[in-house]
């Protein structure tokens, strides 16, 4: 069975969950700011369980002591670093692996082709769907939403197989059971406490396993007419458990990220009318009534500045870790070895010292260069962003593209979207919505 500490530490804060049982506790607090253990054993876990979160609980924190913090989870002491100017002197805070770099550049290049073309049809099967609606009809969002994801992620993974709508549920089902883990159980230790969580994980786990190995089995040493993801890292130089891990990592990372993305970007049109008239009026420009293409989704730019404001608004990735290798120094502050280092960037994301206005929309301060290079230094654009989120982007734009040209996306009145944080940021409950057609 792919073990939790091989892939979990490879994708955001599921780091956090590794480190703290792979290596051993330090108690030097290294005389950084911050709040002594409420408990022994558990250290500040109790404090972040009554903060809501870890992101609430690192923002809080940072207001209170300033942008270079400590606390301890456990018996280790961990230090979150919270404005961009500390974030500099770690090189990209949204990257979590080195192991990431063996990717084949090919595996992620597809995605402007193939991924295109299967998104613009799983698209217009969605717009299909919402235009049989009535304009009073209440839509269900966020279960739209990550039904189309695991749909563009599964067949761009993994093939034509998942065409099959009872694959996409089975693999939907699973992928749920080993995400809310990898999110909870492993962070907080309550997995080990239940067997019955446990065996759901691991039986879930080897399911996926199982579908992954028998793909990778099959498209290895043969050609086939369709290309997929698994094809790119098949043909690399990678041994099969890379493939099963790299497969893995990326099936489960990019449903999650890809769903919240298209959702938020969702949200946030519904909310601001004259952002999605102006969207609209860039795809009409661009595609008028043609098809959606490799080369025209590149002349998007309000697009790319609406999906990159949506993933700041909505603090979509809030929290990120890596291990302090050698001892290092941030501001004034020494980092003992083996420290984990979170990076706050949700908190870096709201900070009003980087961004005027930081809880308004505004996909136009994308205009300013200065602002673009802040955003790529953090991982989220650019060559710093990793594959998951590049496909996320992707993704959306279709989705918009095909959507916004036919409906105006309307927000259900009096409805509140309360946020819940995580590994990455989603509604509490159903976000609801209404299409009417434009034409």
């Amino acid at each position: 069975m792919l073990d939790f500490a091989i892939f979990a530490v490879t994708f955001l804060l599921a780091l956090v969950g590794a480190v703290l049982y792979l290596y051993p506790a330090s108690r030097q607090a290294a005389g950084i700011p911050g709040i002594t253990p409420t408990e022994e054993k558990d250290g500040n876990l109790p404090d972040i369980v009554n903060s809501g979160s870890l992101h609430e609980f690192l923002v809080n924190l940072h207001e209170r002591y300033g942008p270079v913090v400590s606390f301890w989870f456990g018996r280790r002491l961990v230090v979150s670093l919270g404005t961009v100017d500390v974030l500099k002197q770690h090189i990209n805070p949204n990257k979590t692996w080195e192991k990431k770099k063996a990717l084949p550049a090919k595996a992620e290049s597809i995605s402007s082709v193939s991924c295109i073309i299967s998104d613009d049809l799983l698209s217009e099967e969605l717009l299909d769907k919402w235009l049989s609606y009535p304009e009073s009809q209440h839509v269900p969002l966020c279960q739209h939403m990550l039904g189309f994801a695991m749909k563009s992620v599964t067949q761009m993974v993994m093939g034509s197989t998942f065409e099959d709508e009872q694959e996409v549920i089975r693999f939907q089902k699973n992928h749920g059971t080993v995400w809310s883990e990898i999110g909870k159980g492993f962070l907080d230790g309550s997995l080990d406490k239940s067997t019955t969580r446990k065996k759901q994980y691991e039986d879930a786990l080897m399911q996926l396993e199982s579908i992954l190995k028998k793909i990778i089995k099959e498209r290895k040493g043969r050609n086939f007419s369709e290309h997929i993801f698994i094809d790119s890292l098949v043909q690399g130089d990678l041994n099969d458990q890379q493939i099963l891990e790299d497969s893995m990592i990326f099936s489960l990372a990019s449903c999650i990220i890809t769903a919240k993305l298209c959702t938020w970007a969702v949200c946030f049109l519904t909310t601001y009318e004259e952002v999605q008239k102006k969207l609209y009026e860039e795809i009409d420009q661009v595609f008028g009534k043609g098809p959606v293409t490799p080369e025209k989704i590149e002349e998007l730019r309000y697009c790319r500045q609406v999906l990159c404001e949506t993933v700041r608004t909505a603090r979509l990735t809030p929290v990120s870790a890596r291990l302090q290798d050698i001892e290092g120094k941030i501001d004034k502050f020494i980092i003992p070895r083996e420290t984990l280092v979170l990076y706050a960037l949700g908190v870096v994301l709201q900070d009003p010292s980087t961004w005027p206005s930081p809880y308004k929309f505004d996909p136009e301060r994308f205009d300013d260069e200065s602002v673009t290079k802040t955003f790529s230094l953090l991982g989220f654009s650019g060559t710093q962003e990793c594959p998951e989120l590049r496909f996320a982007y992707m993704v959306t734009t279709v989705l918009l593209s095909v959507l916004v040209r036919r409906l105006h996306l309307l927000s259900v009145e009096g409805q509140v979207i309360e946020t819940k944080y995580e590994l990455v940021t989603s509604s509490k409950e159903e976000a609801w919505i209404t299409v009417s057609k434009r034409y």
